[in-house]
């Protein structure tokens, strides 16, 4: 698919990211992912690049993606064109509180530990 074509699919944001330049981090990812889809690479792609357009040739590689804390595969997939790969990882935990312990109020001084 020429350029010109997917630029109509595309958003305003991701045109204007794609049409101001690609950086020499995310040309290294893309040769990365070009030589993961020709089966020259070995080891998992990882990245800490959350804001890649993902494009056409793109789909099928998986690509372990930083979250923060750790990698999180993405596995590439056709509908996922035209989106940031951040997208696809979440960056925050739901917070699950425990009880409150000693000390943690006033009232809880008075609480017997047996």
């Amino acid at each position: 698919m020429p350029l010109e074509r997917l630029f109509q699919l595309f958003n305003a944001r991701q045109r204007r990211s794609l049409t101001r330049g690609i950086t020499d981090g995310k040309r290294k990812l893309i040769e990365e992912i070009k030589d993961a889809k020709a089966g020259k690479l070995k080891n998992p792609i990882k990245t800490h690049l959350r804001d890649l357009v993902i494009l056409p040739y793109m789909v099928g590689v998986t690509v372990n993606v930083f979250s923060g804390k750790e990698f999180l595969p993405v596995l590439i997939r056709a509908e996922m064109i035209g989106h940031y790969l951040g997208e696809y990882v979440i960056t925050n935990k739901r917070v699950s509180h425990g009880a409150p312990g000693v000390g943690a109020s006033r009232s809880s001084l008075y609480v017997p530990l047996k």
